[in-house]
């Protein structure tokens, strides 16, 4: 395993461990809403960079996914 991908994995189970505590769902649910995510989608496609980002700043993108439909991501 390359060390973007173990980056990958650990993003991943750090979101899916802040689901099943933010929204208080068991770990496969929040495991299906993650996997089923654009930002999921994006976080394996290393083109993107996105693996060299916090877990709570990928979680945030996630969030905005979750409640706008898209993800939202603020200009600088």
């Amino acid at each position: 395993m390359s060390k973007e991908e173990q980056l990958i994995e650990f993003i991943t189970q750090d979101i899916i461990e802040m689901i099943t505590i933010d929204q208080v769902v068991e770990y496969d649910e929040a495991m299906n809403k993650f996997y089923h995510s654009e930002v999921f989608e994006k976080l394996q496609d290393k083109e993107t960079g996105l693996y060299i980002q916090s877990s709570a700043y990928v979680y945030d993108l996630f969030k905005d996914e979750m409640n706008f439909g898209h993800i939202v991501q603020a200009e600088i």
